[in-house]
Order: structure tokens, then sequence, then C-alpha cells
């Protein structure tokens, strides 16, 4: 888009075409337009790759004609065809060195550069300086037990082996459990740890170094140290030592931009504390933060005013002792006045401008296409002159890229920027026919990007007739905007936007549509009902016809669904503009807000409901409205207020809320001024200079609040300057090279006097800059022309007629931001499982950014577009509930406040096979008494390549069930027919698919039930009977309710006697059963057995013997039945996993070469997240175990169920 700001064209000759060239550096040229190269992604400058995955060294351009790309090593050129490992992207300058068929990555170490070329010039990538990561193994050495007295200072080295980049190092015991640290024990920053004093606990464990190497994603372990505590009678208390760093003063150097970390580590019994201060003044504020129990102070981003001496003060109760730090900060080269491409016109003049600085301040080169400008062809509309080059009377044909390169000791910068001479005809860059639709009295703009060379002049035009639109409530943006600060209806129309040049000129239209707001004229009110009443809460709305309205209802600030799919208010109904409960209940007690909106705009209303229980007398209500207010005491700051109380309606008033309305900023808006115990009935009230008071009081009790009393008089207090000043000061760009400036204006109490206005003044964050300053009443400022995301000191002060507000404080706020130029690198993919990866990138250069970093965000397409975020700077993630089986493609963006970046490489990647979801159902039935029909549908999720189904089915009746039977299927089959072997029992079924991963989720169902059972007592002395019947059988079950213990032999136990007989059933057409004399005398047998019982125990307890009773136990099933698959509990046991155990020493790769038996637990998941997590020491957050199946665990502990009879026993 072209961005344009306000300039006033005064300038003549070369002064004129400079002011053009600022005005237009920013501009975009459409890419179908003849266009020199332009580099738009690269790889960082220094590049390092994992040895194991093939480069990719990235450059990527744009350009018209499409470029071609070379590239150089070690600066020369590079001949990608002769090395059959290397080839180069398709339309793109990506090197792809790839060894799957073999090599070594170490021989393509070295310095590339990218050349991109067209007919117009040619672009340069930085010089990307490819390195392999190292991570050797650390030598081998005997380690000594080490003596040391109890209260002696310590310190354990680890010399961890030069990896690249350079490892993580954290310490632990051999056993994997963390070393705790704390201000006596902590790790240093070149990784040792040291004791301030050592303690007899310290000899309970050992000490092991680890290294954890970032690329290879494997940690390295040291052998471990031993110590051994000689304990003394009395540990001798002793002032403080340094243990690092060595002697009472040092020096430190620090590149301006990355962080400073100072160090101080001191030894004394008892450990010294740490403090930090720096000579000559306080430390930098908001950049400084305590680490490391206090040893260690960061501060971030450092800039030149850091450079000093900090000094560290170690004390403990026996003394004190001080380090200095003398600190210098040098700085790599940064960007003063990038380059920006340059557009012209023939005959047109311009310059580049290449400014940077540094410490020591850098040289300035220029190229030309890549070569020294001093060896390029000669070119008389040129002059080089120091760091800029000032072109006059450009014509076709002088389109190059020219580079600058400012370099010093500490680094380097290049920028590209080509100079594009074009004769355009206008050309505007929005859609044509735009719709904005806007609500009444809000601000809008209209916008209409255009490009031209030479640059055109934009106008602005309502209905196609009219004077140019600038002034008044338009303002016209050099942009191609047009602001309205407030929208009428009378604005409504079709506005023309003009792009005119001396090549002719071009027009586009926007239709403005104004709608009416969106208002509740009729909101709920607050009511007291009684429970199982039905109040109504009213929510009628006024708004545009054109629009759609959207009514919803909020209870206690939370969505309330309306009808009856929700069980909890399956009571609440919306009706016309209300809502009706019917049967009120106290759980429906609380707020209730109707909320009313359209795409454009939303208004709310609230009340309070509350439900009182229908038994408690007496009804309370809300007070009635105080009256009668009256003011005295008249004084210039204060007022006495007088009411009298209303009726309190059962419910004792408890307090007063006091409010005031003034008629100047916000007329007929009231305010809460203060808030009075309900035993008063007057107060005396603070007021502000020049406001216009009247006041009204409000009851409140239990219940809710009355209604306001009736104002009182006005009374007017006198006029004084501002006492404070805006608050919530804010520094913000809108657009990339502007910054808003905003705050929360003065209210009516804080204002003191008429014609109240701001004070604004701002300047670049140097204190050798100059302040500029803007008065103004609106709450907001905008400041044009700024570069991008740039910190800037602010300040506002408020001001009126009587004078000033004191001096204001100072904030930081930042110009806008542009969008990020690069996209995350190497981006990597791991499979976990089948609904979650693991996700890893190369973060993009700060300097790329072009804002504030807000997050990582990766965007995958299967079945819908979906995204998910990783908040901050990081270059690792987990991405979860994908879907098993499916085929996934995947690209990132980083994003700033101002939105996304540009998109990696599109990533493919498939999720593995799962387990299916349940069948969508089973359906059952009995078309007779021996077989049951089971018909099924293939599941709605197959997760992969069904393999088959799986049914159990086992028999039940009532508590007591039968063996499991277990039947596969293929599958396609989705019927299957049970034959019945008991027609009295009921049947459970288990269904579940299948696939190479195994079992889903089973769907259970039971098949209906075909009796009917009724229960009856017997007379005393007989146990419980129940029959049950169907069409054909009748079945009589009783128990006898005694047991018996034999005295001949106690360890037999006659337990209790069951009896079951299956007898025809009749219809009630047949003789009634209890009629028949075969059932009759039955029925006399079993009172004769009984009898005979009940004599025998009574000889048995005559004799004084002994025979307890113990209760009765359920029935046992079969013991004979004991072959596992015949059973009904399918019960193995686990096999133990001798691999599943933490390794002693060195770990090997983790990134997915340990094999499948071992443990699932790796030390990476302590270093990458999860329940174990690496802090950023390194050591182990939670414990490192070998995790157990529990279902295994809990299977070994049960002794009784390795029997299949005992765990039928069990279910029984």
């Amino acid at each position: 888009n072209m961005v344009l700001h306000s300039h006033q064209l005064t300038c003549a000759g070369i002064a004129f075409a400079l002011c053009l060239h600022h005005l237009i550096s920013a501009i975009e040229v459409p890419l179908d337009l003849p266009q020199p190269p332009t580099i738009t992604k690269q790889s960082v400058k220094d590049y390092i790759v994992d040895p194991r995955d093939n480069i990719f060294i990235e450059c990527e351009a744009k350009g018209n004609p499409v470029p071609t790309f070379s590239w150089t090593r070690n600066g020369k050129f590079f001949n990608v065809a002769k090395d059959p490992k290397v080839s180069m992207r398709r339309r793109s300058g990506t090197l792809v060195i790839d060894f799957h068929g073999g090599g070594r990555p170490d021989d393509y170490e070295g310095e590339y550069q990218c050349f991109a070329r067209n007919d117009f010039g040619t672009a340069l990538s930085n010089k990307i300086h490819l390195q392999v990561s190292r991570s050797p193994l650390w030598p081998k050495e005997k380690v000594d037990v080490i003596e040391v007295d109890e209260g002696a200072p310590l310190s354990l080295q680890c010399n961890p082996p030069p990896g690249l980049p350079p490892p993580v190092i954290f310490w632990m015991s051999s056993s994997m459990e963390p070393i705790h640290q704390d201000k006596r024990v902590s790790q240093g920053q070149n990784g040792d740890l040291y004791f301030s004093n050592v303690m007899l606990q310290d000899a309970q464990t050992d000490y092991s170094c680890n290294a954890r190497f970032h690329f290879t994603h494997t940690i390295q372990q040291k052998n471990p140290f031993t110590l051994k505590v000689k304990t003394t009678r009395g540990v001798t208390e002793t002032t403080p030592s340094f243990m690092y760093p060595y002697g009472t003063s040092s020096s430190q150097m620090v590149l301006r931009g990355v962080d400073l970390l100072l160090e101080c580590i001191a030894s004394g019994v008892p450990a010294p504390d740490i403090m930090w201060y720096k000579k000559g003044g306080e430390l930098p504020a908001g950049k400084t933060k305590l680490e490391n129990f206090n040893k260690a102070l960061r501060i971030s981003n450092v800039s030149e005013e850091d450079s000093g001496e900090y000094f560290c003060l170690a004390s403990n109760k026996m003394g004190s002792i001080r380090h200095t730090i003398s600190v210098r900060v040098k700085a790599a080269p940064y960007w003063l006045d990038e380059p920006q491409n340059l557009i012209l016109a023939p005959g047109e003049d311009g310059r580049l401008v290449c400014r940077a600085n540094g410490n020591p301040k850098p040289s300035i080169q220029w190229l030309v296409n890549g070569e020294p400008i001093e060896g390029a062809p000669p070119n008389p509309s040129r002059e080089v002159a120091g760091d800029t080059i000032v072109f006059r009377d450009t014509q076709i044909g002088s389109s190059a890229v020219y580079q600058c390169n400012a370099s010093n000791e500490h680094g380097y910068l290049l920028a590209n920027a080509f100079v594009s001479v074009l004769d355009v005809p206008p050309r505007i860059l929005a859609p044509r026919n735009q719709l904005i639709k806007v609500i009444q009295y809000n601000r809008t703009r209209l916008d209409c990007p255009f490009f031209g060379s030479p640059i055109p002049t934009l106008r602005w035009f309502k209905n196609g007739q009219g004077n140019m639109l600038d002034g008044g409530n338009y303002k016209a943006h050099e942009n191609g905007s047009l602001e309205m600060s407030m929208a009428r209806k009378e604005d409504q129309g079709i506005y023309t936007c003009v792009a005119t040049n001396i090549l002719g000129k071009v027009e586009a239209q926007v239709r403005l549509e104004v709608k009416d707001p969106t208002r509740i004229v009729r909101g709920p009110e607050d009511q007291v009902v009684k429970r199982g009443s039905m109040p109504r809460l009213h929510c009628r709305v006024k708004h545009d016809p054109t629009l759609k309205l959207t009514v919803t209802w909020l209870k206690d600030d939370a969505p309330l669904y309306i009808g009856n799919r929700s069980k909890r208010f399956s009571s609440l109904w919306k009706e016309d503009d209300g809502l009706t409960i019917y049967g009120v209940a106290e759980k429906d007690q609380g707020d209730y807000t109707c909320v009313a909106s359209t795409e454009l705009d939303k208004d709310s209303a609230k009340a309070y409901l509350t439900v009182l229980g229908k038994a408690v007398p007496p009804v309370h209500s809300r007070p009635d409205r105080p009256r009668d207010l009256e003011l005295s005491d008249l004084a210039e700051r204060s007022v006495k207020l007088t009411w009298i109380p209303g009726d309190d309606n059962n419910s004792p008033i408890t307090d007063y809320i006091v409010q005031f309305e003034e008629d100047r900023f916000q007329p007929g808006t009231w305010h809460n001024h203060s808030r009075y115990p309900g035993n008063v009935n007057s107060a005396v009230l603070s007021l502000s200079p020049y406001v216009n008071y009247q006041f009204r009081v409000i009851a409140v009790n239990d219940v809710g609040s009355s209604l306001p009393s009736t104002p009182s008089e006005r009374y007017q207090t006198s006029g004084a300057r501002p006492e404070i000043n805006p608050t919530g000061v804010q520094g913000a760009g809108t657009q990339k090279n502007n910054m808003e400036i905003t705050w929360t204006p003065l209210n009516a109490t804080q204002a003191y006097g008429p014609n109240l206005r701001y004070i604004v003044r701002w300047r670049r964050r140097d204190p050798r800059g100059s302040w500029y300053n803007e008065t103004v009443k609106a709450p907001r400022h905008v400041v044009w022309n700024t570069p991008i995301y740039v910190p800037y000191e602010i300040k506002v002060q408020a001001e009126n007629d009587f004078g000033r507000a004191p001096e204001p404080e100072t904030y930081i706020g930042y110009s806008g931001e542009d969008y990020p130029k690069a996209a995350p690198t190497d981006v990597r993919i791991r499979v976990l499982n089948s609904t979650a990866i693991a996700l890893t990138w190369t973060r993009v250069h700060l300097d790329t950014i072009q804002g504030q970093l807000k997050e990582y965000r990766n965007l995958w397409v299967s079945k819908k577009r979906q995204y998910v975020s990783f908040p901050g700077d990081r270059n690792r993630g987990i991405v979860s509930r994908l879907f098993p089986y499916s085929n996934y493609k995947l690209e990132m963006v980083v994003t700033n406040g101002r939105g996304d970046g540009p998109r990696s490489e599109v990533k493919e990647f498939p999720t593995p096979e799962g387990v299916p979801s349940s069948p969508r159902y089973l359906r059952i039935r009995q078309p007779n008494l021996e077989s049951i029909n089971l018909e099924w549908d293939h599941p709605e999720h197959p997760n992969g390549v069904l393999t088959g189904y799986s049914l159990r089915y086992q028999a039940f009746n009532g508590s007591k069930t039968g063996r499991t039977l277990v039947e596969t299927f293929s599958p396609n089959q989705t019927r299957f027919t049970v034959q019945r072997t008991d027609p009295i029992s009921r049947y459970r079924f288990f269904l579940r698919a299948r696939t190479q991963v195994g079992d889903g989720e089973a769907i259970v169902e039971e098949s209906p039930a075909l009796l009917n059972e009724g229960e009856c007592r017997a007379a005393p002395g007989i146990g419980k009977h129940t029959y049950t019947h169907t069409n054909a059988v009748l079945q009589i079950t009783w128990t006898e309710s005694w047991s018996f213990v034999s005295p001949c032999c106690p360890d037999l136990p006659l337990e209790p006697f069951p009896f079951s007989i299956f007898l025809p059933a009749y219809t009630k057409n047949h003789v009634d059963i209890a009629t028949q004399g075969w059932f009759i005398g039955l029925m006399c047998a079993i009172a004769l057995l009984v009898l005979i019982l009940l004599i025998v125990c009574f000889i048995k307890r005559s004799r004084g013997g002994k025979y307890p009773v113990r209760d009765n136990k359920d029935e046992h099933l079969n013991p004979e039945d004991k072959n596992v698959e015949d059973g009904s509990f399918d019960y193995r046991y686990a096999p133990c996993d001798e691999d599943n155990k933490p390794l002693p020493n060195s770990q090997t790769s983790l990134d997915g070469t340990i094999k499948q038996q071992e443990s699932d637990d790796s030390l990476v998941d302590y270093g990458e997240g999860g329940e174990g997590q690496f802090n950023e020491d390194g050591s182990f957050i939670g414990q490192y175990t070998v995790k157990k199946d529990k279902e295994e665990t809990e299977g070994n502990e049960s002794s009784e169920a390795t029997s299949p009879v005992n765990a039928i026993y069990s279910l029984a």
C-alpha cells in the first residue's frame, strides 16, 4: 500500500526532490510493474544446523522479471550443478543439501551469500555463516572422593565439553534427583556448583554435572562427585569471602542490545546475603532482575547509559565485603537511517541515505548490484557523498539495486535498496465500489490506497460534486484515507477518490451507510419475588432495521441457555422482548443482563432478581427513596447535605449512596460521590473547584437499592489551576509511521477551571533529543513520520485558564509496528502419537519482527483450517487434539501487534492410526426364547483401517453373572445371532471395533427383560422365598436362613440349603395352582423338613454344644470350571518390563532413537515441558521416575485374583 504523510511541498530544485523522496520512501511497487529484485526471505547470519538433518539455506526474492539466483561460498562462486547433493528449489534461491545418500555435513561449513538478479539489478543476502552443531563426549576422568571440613567453602567444577551451541548445564544426583539449590548452594553461570559452606547433610547424596545439547537432544552426564564431610565439635562463624569473581574488582564488556549478567558468589558462615548497587546512581529502572538467589544481576537490552561501575555487597552477621565490576558497553552497528527503495519518475531527483551508529563508529561502504560502487561503470546522474548517494535528472534505464554495508569489529549491517525509474499513470490499489457501514456519531475512515509515478495527488469528493473534502468533520490523509471524526446521517452517500498525475487520473467510489445505534429502551428492573412465582424481565430494543439483531441473556455474567436444551434452566423461556421465568427457585436469584447486538454495535442492561422463600414472613422489599434534601454550611471546598430517610420496608437500611451531577462536562449523568452508614442522615461532602454540583441520595438494604431521591438545589464552586495530570498516558502506533498518544482525560471534578486543555510533549528516547509539543483539547494526538517501532518519551500536562498542573511524569511509548519481514525457519515436526505432534523451529531475527513479538502461530489444514498459538519468544511447542490417520499441511508465522508475518514453507505430515470410536449403535432383538439377534453399524470415527470387531457377552440374573464369552468378526460383518443357553437370564453385550493399534471404545447394551418378578415372605424359620415366571415356567426358590457346625466335624460347616423347583405355568384360564393336591403335598413336605431341622438344632443345643451361626454367603460358582477361556473373568499377569529403568550415566539421543520397549519417559520431556521440566538453570522440576502401568501394579498386588475361580467369586 502507498503510505503518504503530511508535508509542505515548498522546496525548490534538489530540496523539492528530497522532500518528495521522503514523502514516497515507503511506497510498495505493485508486482506487475517492472522492478529490481528485493530479498524477501533469508537464513540468519549465524546459522547452526543439526548434523542429522538435511541442510536448507534460505534465499527468496521478488521482482519483475522473476529473479534468478546464484551463490558464493567463502567468497568464491559456488557451482550448485557440480555437487549431486546440492540442489536449488524451483523459482527460489533456497539451497537444499541432501545427506540421505551419505556425506559429511561438516564438509559444507563456511560462509554463504545469495545473489538475486534480473534485468534491473542484483540484490544480495547477508553473509550466512553455516556451522554444524556439535555435542562432543565428556572426557573420561577418575573422580576421587572429596574430603572437606564442615563449614568450609567448596566448588565442584563442571568443565563441560565445548558444544555448538554451548550446552545447558544442570546438576543432579546419579539417581536423577535434582540438587536442591538455595543461597548456600547454587550453580554459577560457568556451570560450577558452589557451596558457601559445607554442611553434614551435603554428604547424603552425590553430585553429577549434566550437559544438555539443544540440537541433538542429548544429555551427557559427568562421573559423580562424592563428598566426605569431616565434622567438628562446632562450626566457626566466618566473614564473607568471594568465591567468584576473585579479588576486589573486575571488568566486563557487553554489546548494546543484549543482556548483561553480573555475578557474585561468596562463602561464609552463615551463608552471606548479596545486594547490588551502581556507583553514582540507581540500578537501571525497569531493566534489572535479580536471579540465582540475588547472586546474579541481569540488565536486559543494555544501552550506552548502562556503562559504569557496579558493585555487589556480600554480608552476614560477621561482616561484609564488596566487589566492583567495571562495565563497558560496545555496540555492533545499528541503523539510524536505513536506506529505502527509491521510486522516481524520469527527470526527478532523489537520494539514498545510509546512516548507522556503533561503538566503535562503523565504516560505510556502498555497492551497486553487488559490486563496490568505486568499480561500477560511471553514472553522471549519481554522486556519492559518504553515507548519501544523490541522484539528479534520472532517466529510464537507471534502475539498479544499491547495497549499504555498515561494519565495525563487532558485526555488520547489510541493506538493499533499489532505485526504480518508472513512468506509471495513477492506479487505485483497493477494490472498487467498497461498502462501509458505521454507527451514527462514531468515528470512521474511508481508504483509497493508490500508486503512480510521479506521485499522484489524491482528492475526495462526495456524490460526485462540490469542493474537495478536507477540513471540518473531514480529514484527508496523504496515504489515501479520508477520516470522519463523527459520522452523521447527512454524511451518507457515495464518496469518490481521484488520483491524478501528469500521465492521467483514476478514481474509485466508496459507499458509506450510517446506521442507527442499537439501544435498549426498556431494560430489566430489580425485582423481589416469591419462590414459585413467574417474574418477567423486560428487554425492549430499538435498532437499525437493516441490521440483524441478536438478543442474548446472561446470568451472573455467564451465558444463559434458554429453552429445553439446558436442564438447569429448563424453566426459562424467551418471549418477545423479555425473559419469563416459570416456577422461580432460589437458584434463579442473581444478576440478569440483556445484551442486544448487531454486526456493528451492542447495548446491555442489567437487573438483580431476589427470590424469597414462601414461608418467610414478613415480606421484605427495597427501601423508599430519601426526601427533603437540604444544603448548608456552604464553603469553597465542602458543603453539608441533610436528608430525611424513607421507610425501610421491614429490612433495615445499611447504606446511603450520595451521587452528584454537573452540567458542564457530562450533563444529565450521575456519578457516585461517597457512601455512608445507614444510621446517619447528613454528611459533609468534599467538593472540587469549578463544578456546578447537584446531589441526590439512594438508600440501600439487604434486598436492594431505593429509587433516587429528588435532586437538591445546585451549588457552584470557584475555579483553580489543575492539581493532577492525566493518567493512563500511552503511545502506540496505529500505522507503521505514526504514534498515537492517548490518555485518560480529567473528569468534571478534576478540571478545576474553564477551557481545559492538554500540553503534549514528545521526543525520541535520547537525552540529546529535542522535545516537540502540541496543545490539544481532545484526549488524543497523532505524531506522524515516525520510524518503525522506536521508543519515545511522552509527557501530558493539564492546563486551564487558571494555570498549569504540576510537571507531569514521563511515559514511554512506541511508534507504529510493521508486519514482520521473516517467517520461522527450520520447522520440524515430530509425531508424538495419533493426536499430537511436537514442533520445533528457528526463531526469526529480532531485526525482522518490526514490533513487539506476541506469538508464534502455526496454521494447519486437514478437514478444516485451524491454528494454534505459542505466545512469547520460543522455539518449540506441542499441538494436540489432531485427528488420527489424517494428512495435514502446516505452516508457521510470527505475529506482532500489527499482524502476521510471511508464512513459512508448507510442511506435510500424516498422523498414525488410533483406536476407533464405538460403533454407532448396537440393536438387540429377541425373536424367540432360544436366540438373540444383534445388529450394529460401523464407528463414526474409524481413526484407521478397521481390522474387525470384538464382542464380549455374559448372562446375568440379578447379582449373579455367568461366564464371559468372546466372539470376533471381520470388519465387514455387522450382524450376529446368539444362541441362548438360559431362557430366563438376561445378557449384557460389549462391542468394540478394532484397528491395528488396538480395540476402541465399547458400546454396551443389555437384552430386554422377559421376566416379571415377585417376592413373598415365608413363615418364621423359613428363609427368603422368591418366584419368577414366564409364559411357560414357574420357578420357586427359597433358602434356609440358618447354618450349623457339626460337633463331630467342626471344620465342615453346613451351608444354607437352597431349593429351586421348576413347574409348568398356567394362564388365568387354568385352575388355580394353590388348589392343586400335588402343590399342597409339596408344601407339607417342605414344612416337615424344616421342622426336623429345628428339632435337631434344639437337641444339640440342649446338650451344651456351641454352634456358631454365621452369615449367609452367596452361592459359589462351579469350582470345576477352571478354564480361563470358558470362565467369566479374563485375568492375566502383566510382563515385567526390565527395560524401564533410568540410565545411570550418559543418555543417548532422545528424539526418536529410543526403542519402543524402552521407557516412554525421557530426559527430553523434562527439558521441554510436561510433568517433569527443566528450570532455566537446567535442573529438573519433579522427580525422574519410571512410569508403571497402574493396572499392572494393582494386578500384581492381588493374591486372590490369580485364580479365575476366586476372581469369579469376587464378582458374584
